[in-house]
């Protein structure tokens, strides 16, 4: 499958002129830096994992983060599922769905530590069985995480520019 954009927009959390391209894909794009990546796992009852961070601004999310330097984006979604949500799941699992292909449009702001060109890969692992109960790692950001069901999702990050790629795992 090439990529396809299914939604185009601008976020709140880049101060200058941008563009986000939310992509469903099976390949991470060239020329862009893939500084991200987060992992959608739906179990058995079509619920998805998502975490919670209790800092202002955060709150449920879909678990993920920073690639390390040297770090394989698909192992880095799974290392992160890991720790926000003790959830363990070897990165073989992950199939990449997409993700958000960040685009600036003028110079980076002072202090802005990320490429003018980057992708946020998003992988995705359908699990056989009902997910059992989880906990985030100790120590880790996360303070809760739990399986939601798919209607849910939205009420729970209704600010999620992810939400497209969401429901495409559902279509």
């Amino acid at each position: 499958m090439a990529a396809t954009v299914i939604d185009t927009r601008t976020v709140p959390w880049i101060s200058v002129p941008h563009r986000v391209d939310l992509l469903l894909a099976d390949a991470l794009p060239g020329g862009y830096t893939v500084t991200s990546a987060f992992a959608f796992v739906v179990d058995g009852a079509g619920r998805t994992l998502l975490t919670h961070v209790d800092r202002p601004g955060r709150g449920w999310d879909v678990p993920g983060g920073h690639v390390e330097p040297g770090e394989d984006p698909r192992a880095a979604a799974a290392r992160e599922l890991a720790e926000e949500t003790g959830f363990e799941l070897a990165a073989e699992r992950l199939a990449l769905l997409g993700g958000q292909r960040i685009t600036l449009l003028a110079d980076p702001p002072a202090g802005h530590r990320y490429p003018a060109r980057t992708f946020q890969a998003f992988y995705a692992a359908r699990l056989e069985r009902r997910g059992t109960p989880i906990r985030p790692r100790p120590g880790f950001e996360c303070d809760e995480a739990g399986w939601v069901e798919p209607g849910d999702v939205p009420a729970h990050c209704p600010e999620a520019s992810w939400q497209g790629l969401h429901e495409a795992l559902f279509r």
